[in-house]
């Protein structure tokens, strides 16, 4: 995506020093008469920063009208429930927004996550806002269950985190008990995707493969549920099986 740095558009309407968060609004109007109108905000840290993006283009055309025509905010690395789409207003405010999808939803329990950035402004003693994602990867290059044949066969996939850049992906066969590398791609940039592979020999039978991902600062994917009310940031290894004859 392309556009104007968030922060330029601040400068230029000239921010106080005693706001604390910038509210976005969007064109969207709610599905029922009783939603509440879907605004968000954003710590002005965050919107000060050089990524935070209004775009107006994708792959070198205007944006289409799903994607947030005719401009968006693009917070890379934090959930999508900031990157408002069809933006019509941002407003700089001097208290912690208190909206309902800001003071009532997109919000776990504290500390149950290993967040770096967080939204200390709309924090409670009891939960906090969802805010970078959680490192995490996929497998893509095969359904769980295909079948194979017996032999080598390259298992691949990606990988992403909050920003922080993903260090190495781990390869285990035999459920958990030991890892090794795979084989990362390339970098493209800490909030892009990173592909990886690893080369397996199948063995007649069944087979199973589990992904583990670690970014840079040493946070590494789950093995277990990290339990929450809303279900978010799940970040649980990925287990493939395959049937090799």
């Amino acid at each position: 995506m392309e556009g104007v740095r968030l922060k330029d558009l601040l400068d230029k309407v000239g921010l106080k020093k005693d706001a604390i968060e910038i509210v976005l609004d969007g064109a969207d109007g709610p599905v029922f008469d009783k939603t509440p109108k879907f605004l968000k905000s954003v710590p002005v840290a965050k919107a000060m920063e050089d990524t935070a993006l209004v775009a107006y283009e994708m792959n070198g055309a205007p944006l289409p009208h799903f994607n947030g025509f005719p401009a968006r905010v693009v917070i890379p690395g934090w959930a999508s429930v900031y990157w408002m789409k069809h933006v019509i207003s941002l407003r700089a405010v001097t208290k912690p927004f208190d909206g309902y999808w800001m003071k009532y939803a997109y919000r776990i329990p504290i500390g149950k996550f290993p967040a770096v950035a967080r939204f200390i402004s709309q924090e409670t003693d009891v939960n906090t806002p969802i805010t970078e994602l959680m490192v995490n990867s996929l497998i893509s290059s095969h359904p769980n269950g295909a079948a194979v044949k017996a032999g080598p066969v390259t298992v691949a996939g990606i990988a992403w985190d909050g920003g922080h850049g993903i260090r190495a992906v781990e390869i285990s066969i035999d459920g958990g008990n030991t890892w090794v590398p795979a084989k990362l791609g390339e970098d493209l940039g800490r909030f892009a995707f990173r592909p990886w592979s690893y080369d397996l020999v199948a063995k007649p039978g069944k087979n199973t493969v589990t992904a583990r991902a670690t970014n840079v600062i040493g946070q590494t994917q789950t093995a277990n549920l990290i339990l929450n009310p809303a279900g978010y940031h799940n970040n649980v290894m990925q287990t493939l099986t395959l049937n090799a004859g």
